[in-house]
């Protein structure tokens, strides 16, 4: 299916119209309509299809490789894909002499990511599906990276963000004296309007397989 043509469809959860060029309101809490439209994002997402998401995420790399400073960032935090997310491995791959650490789930003491230096024979499956850093790898902490790649199922040209409900990289993003923040996203998901609430924090720039973004620039 044409990317055009996915964009125009419209998914529709009671009021929502959650498309990038349909402005949509939202009846319920932020958390309600946060649900719903996580719903239609998944879908949206979807429909575009394997190859084109591929080809979207090659673009992002060769995008963020141009990023001015990353090429001589010495810690950069990312992620492994999961679920149909950008995939940033082309990125480490073509970048190899940046320490790149990746982030593990922990629930207790409380729901958070631990970073962790990336070595692709040193992955664990997390129950959730997704690929984790070994626990005994070195730890990176935030302060210590000069980049943060963000994933997320959407974002708003403000730089909010639409995750996937577990509140980590809410938790992340709200640490003092972390590095630089530059969400991931696809085109077709970068939206006009995501609710959000006071303790979500928008990152500081936006990436997708078409632009770059400053959402400083764009009243965020």
């Amino acid at each position: 299916m044409p990317l055009a043509q996915v964009a125009r469809s419209v998914c529709t959860i009671g009021e929502m119209r959650p498309t990038p060029e349909v402005n949509r309101s939202f009846q319920k809490s932020p958390g309600e309509a946060k649900a719903g439209l996580r719903a239609c994002c998944r879908q949206l997402r979807d429909e575009l299809g394997e190859a084109h998401r591929d080809e979207a995420s090659q673009r992002i790399c060769d995008r963020i490789q141009q990023w001015p400073g990353f090429p001589s960032s010495a810690i950069v935090f990312t992620y492994l894909p999961m679920r149909g997310e950008v995939d940033l491995r082309p990125l480490i791959a073509a970048a190899p002499a940046i320490r790149w650490a990746i982030p593990r789930v922990v629930e207790a003491p409380e729901r958070d990511l631990v970073f962790h230096e990336y070595d692709p024979e040193r992955l664990v499956r997390h129950r959730f599906g997704m690929l984790e850093p070994d626990s005994a790898l070195p730890v990176v902490e935030p302060m210590q990276a000069a980049l943060i790649l963000v994933p997320g199922l959407a974002f708003t040209r403000a730089g909010y963000r639409l995750g996937y409900g577990g509140g980590y990289y809410d938790r992340l993003l709200s640490k003092p004296g972390h590095a630089p923040t530059l969400g991931v996203c696809l085109q077709a998901l970068l939206l006009s309007e995501i609710p959000h609430e006071a303790h979500d924090i928008p990152v500081d720039y936006i990436v997708t397989e078409e632009e770059r973004v400053m959402p400083a620039q764009a009243g965020g």
